[in-house]
């Protein structure tokens, strides 16, 4: 096993918003109605809050600029998930009023910008928020760049999965994405007691990742012990539904084969690599 390192993503952005403009550019007047995995929006919602993700992300990242705070200060994360979630909303709503066309010319403007922000950041340096569904109160930049390729990547997912275009699951995507998102894996194994030494272990397309617990916590590594307590195989395109809230826990037992003790595999099914 190798200790968990930070993980550069920033060189990831361009070739991503190619894809994503290849993608756009090629959508049928159809395509931007049809309904995704991400609930209540179609795919013209789901481009419409990548363009929000990029906007924000200039304005407060590069430019400075401090957005309208809540009325009243948050205290929890369930407070934190409703803002957001009303910020959300809002942006989408009022996009509902941009052509296709224009939404597709928005993304061509701001995605190299985004790019060449993220390039520029020093990765070391803390971030302007915190990667929360991971349990930190502060983060570096490099992980907070990593959280963004994560949402701009499985958002592309959704709108991927509802027109059937073809998925982004080679290595060159989907290391980087599990890497960063399995961070999130400590967070939620907090609560789960067991002996030091006992693992947890993940299996994806030939790479593994585990949990080990040391004396006051569970660790994250790449790669897996002789003996694991519990070995769970997922295949790339389970898992990314799994983690991104896009395959309901029931469903989620059908695909993921466990090896061991499955009552220690049980957070699992609840891990989340996005604010929900």
């Amino acid at each position: 096993m190798q200790a968990l390192t930070p993980l550069s993503t920033a060189d990831l952005f361009p070739p991503l918003h190619d894809e994503l403009m290849v993608l756009l550019r090629g959508l049928s007047s159809e395509d931007w109605k049809r309904p995704t995995v991400a609930t209540e929006w179609n795919v013209r919602d789901v481009v419409a809050h990548l363009l929000d993700v990029d906007l924000r992300k200039l304005s407060i990242n590069r430019d400075g600029h401090i957005p309208p705070q809540p009325a009243k200060p948050i205290t929890s994360y369930e407070e934190l998930i409703a803002f957001l979630n009303g910020l959300n909303a809002e942006w989408v709503n009022t996009a509902r009023r941009l052509s296709p066309q224009l939404l597709v010319e928005l993304h061509g403007f701001t995605g190299p910008l985004v790019s060449e922000l993220v390039s520029s950041l020093t990765p070391h340096a803390p971030s302007t928020f915190s990667v929360a569904w991971a349990g930190e109160s502060e983060s570096e930049n490099w992980f907070d760049i990593g959280r963004d390729y994560s949402e701009r990547w499985h958002h592309q997912m959704q709108i991927r999965d509802a027109v059937g275009a073809p998925l982004l699951l080679d290595n060159r995507w989907l290391f980087p994405l599990l890497d960063i998102s399995f961070r999130a894996l400590p967070h939620a194994y907090r609560d789960v007691n067991a002996a030091p030494g006992t693992a947890v272990t993940i299996r994806v397309d030939g790479d593994a990742w585990s949990l080990v617990r040391n004396d006051e916590r569970w660790a994250l590594y790449r790669g897996a012990p002789d003996g694991s307590a519990v070995t769970a195989t997922i295949d790339p395109d389970s898992v990314w539904r799994l983690l991104y809230n896009a395959l309901p826990a029931s469903a989620a037992r059908a695909k993921v084969h466990i090896e061991g003790n499955a009552a220690l595999a049980e957070p699992l099914f609840a891990v989340r690599s996005v604010m929900v």
